[in-house]
């Protein structure tokens, strides 16, 4: 369990102005002769929540014990937040936020979109486990097509640690930083994650099929890879270097990848020729 600093003044603060915004009725309660506050009363939110009304009136005073993950939970169903209120709240009270929906491998028709607006720049959506769940014709230039045969046969940090053809379009010299640049970004999706079976699948079966991701994450090194530079040892066009921009999804679960010519460079004349050249006449990785 992650422990933070309360806020107390501002948990007061959202407590009562949250407790404001409920009606009675919503909850199922009587509007009664006598009430004064269009919301609900301290004892409504305690009985609600399962709590004792002492405890809810100290916490709303900014007094009292931290509160904890459930009983956190417990009062976000009475007030009736959403889940960014939620989450808000848990942060708060100095606690991490719970699991959030995710939206797996469904890509919103709004993402797709921009990848079709992308025509010069390769672009690519992609699981915060690691699979490649979509991309524009760039980036499958310059990538190469992606397998969706199996299970992992699309991820990219399965396909690594266990496909040499992955590696043979990179420097061999810059193997050991991607390695390392791959697991960590896993270990903080991991994390996030906390059990969730796809994530300990994967794990478990990269540290069965590759003792290189097994040492690497025994280290427990983690860094979500946000931008960063790269080069790729392309068949036609030669080495391009490439400067990689994740841009993440409201939900967090996937990340938009565009990877756009390093200033001074000569990538975008390149990545010009391979956008006349096509994607039919040869085959890298993804």
């Amino acid at each position: 369990m992650i422990s933070m600093t309360i806020d107390r003044a501002a948990l007061s603060d959202f407590l009562r102005r949250s407790r404001d915004r409920v009606r009675p009725q919503d909850v199922g309660l009587p509007l009664g002769p006598r009430r004064r506050t269009p919301g609900l009363r301290r004892e409504e939110v305690a009985q609600l929540a399962g709590m004792s009304a002492d405890y809810y009136i100290r916490l709303e005073q900014g007094r009292g014990p931290q509160p904890s993950p459930e009983m956190l939970a417990a009062l976000a169903r009475a007030l009736r937040l959403s889940d960014d209120e939620r989450d808000h709240l848990h942060l708060l009270a100095g606690r991490r936020p719970p699991a959030g929906r995710t939206s797996g491998d469904h890509v919103s028709p709004g993402l797709l979109h921009l990848l079709d607006q992308l025509p010069a720049t390769p672009a690519q959506i992609v699981g915060d486990l690691g699979d490649v769940l979509a991309q524009n014709a760039m980036a499958e230039a310059l990538l190469g097509g992606v397998c969706t045969v199996s299970e992992h046969g699309r991820n990219i940090i399965w396909r690594w640690f266990t496909d040499p053809a992955q590696r043979a379009a990179y420097p061999a010299d810059e193997h050991d930083y991607y390695s390392r640049l791959h697991v960590a970004d896993l270990r903080a999706s991991f994390g996030r994650r906390a059990g969730d079976p796809a994530a300990t699948r994967l794990v478990e079966r990269l540290k069965g099929a590759s003792e290189e991701f097994g040492t690497l994450w025994e280290l427990h090194e983690v860094a979500v890879r946000r931008a960063t530079r790269m080069r790729v040892l392309h068949p036609l066009i030669g080495p391009v270097d490439l400067d990689c921009q994740a841009l993440l999804a409201p939900e967090g679960d996937q990340r938009v990848i565009l990877y756009t010519p390093p200033v001074g460079s000569d990538t975008a004349e390149r990545l010009a020729l391979l956008k006349v050249v096509g994607t039919g006449q040869f085959e890298t990785v993804g």
